[in-house]
């Protein structure tokens, strides 16, 4: 094969019941098959994956590591890839035959888009349900501001890791990514693909699978799996923040792309499981920076000595109770009038 012009790299683990799937919608693409490349990388598989992977080779390259996670996965495949375009596919889902020929178009017809992605089926494994998910229209979303900033949040929904291309100078740029992120590893990927600008075609390419063994849907009675998932949320999001101001996106825009349901999630964990006062106290502050853009002096005080200090005094659990009391009896009225005084 010479150089192809799009690399395929399908991410795997436990997936004996669906790899043949993803596979062979890979390989039956309505593409050239002399451009494009098609990589599994196999983490540490302990079913019969890589067996039944091996029965489509050479047409594709199998690539077998230790147990690692999502990110050390992605790091084998975009190190091995041979393609100007990279398009992640899930072991567990699979594409549509007109995927490869609709985003390789898209991405040549568009060069200021360091990536794309596009429209879903939503499959229910259980209840053979599916539902579709689209953003309507094709559009350009970025971070260029915080108004854009908001609007592409809307459309990360459309950026999972079976509906994501990117341009490998762009991944180029942020890999290897922190062998931490063992699930969700494509978001600081999507986050930082729209730094540069992201393309949303409206039409659904892939069929994302919803099952029991997704790594992202956790019996909510397994205490210890939805701490480590509330966990990883945490590291995301730290390294993602840090990803994008290190790429150069203005501060406000990754604010207000990415603070609000920092907010949420971290609260919502740390009232669950604990944590850190530190990362309480922090979570609270960011909380000031979304609420107010320019809060008064007496807010500023309010805030950094009454809230921050009771974040660095009470355990989160016992902080984020109180502060769901406070909230009941309707005490914000206090703080607006902190807000309101100059």
């Amino acid at each position: 094969m010479t150089k192809p012009i799009l690399s395929v790299v399908i991410d795997t683990y436990n997936h004996e019941r669906y790899i043949e799937q993803a596979v062979v919608s890979a390989i039956e693409q309505d593409f050239p098959s002399s451009e494009y490349e098609v990589l599994v990388v196999d983490d540490g598989s302990t079913d019969r994956s890589p067996e039944i992977v091996r029965k489509f080779e050479p047409r594709v390259r199998l690539f077998r590591k230790k147990n690692g996670g999502q990110a050390s996965a992605f790091n084998v495949g975009i190190r091995e890839s041979h393609g100007e375009i990279v398009s992640f596919l899930d072991g567990d889902d699979w594409w549509a035959r007109e995927k490869l020929i609709a985003v390789t178009t898209a991405l040549l017809e568009r060069p200021e888009a360091a990536a794309l992605g596009h429209g879903f089926y939503e499959f229910n494994d259980d209840t053979r349900e599916t539902k579709l998910c689209s953003p309507g229209k094709g559009k350009l979303v970025d971070l260029s501001t915080p108004e854009a900033a908001r609007e592409a949040y809307l459309g990360w929904l459309f950026l999972l890791t079976s509906a994501l291309t990117v341009r490998k100078k762009m991944l180029d740029r942020i890999v290897p990514l922190p062998d931490a992120l063992a699930f969700c590893a494509d978001t600081p990927i999507a986050m930082a693909s729209m730094a540069w600008g992201v393309y949303l075609l409206p039409q659904p390419l892939c069929f994302y699978r919803q099952h029991q063994n997704n790594l992202q849907s956790v019996d909510p009675t397994d205490v210890i799996r939805m701490q480590r998932k509330a966990e990883m949320n945490e590291t995301i999001f730290e390294f993602t923040e840090s990803l994008l101001l290190g790429l150069g996106v203005r501060e406000d825009s990754v604010m207000a792309l990415m603070y609000p349901h920092w907010i949420q999630q971290s609260r919502s964990n740390l009232r669950a499981f604990g944590g850190p006062r530190l990362r309480a106290y922090r979570t609270e502050i960011r909380s000031l920076r979304v609420e107010y853009t320019n809060p008064t002096m007496r807010y500023r005080l309010f805030k950094y000595l009454v809230v921050g200090g009771a974040t660095l005094l009470l355990p989160p659990h016992q902080f984020y109770k109180f502060r769901d009391w406070y909230g009941r009896h309707n005490l914000g009225q206090v703080r607006e009038q902190f807000a309101r005084i100059r």
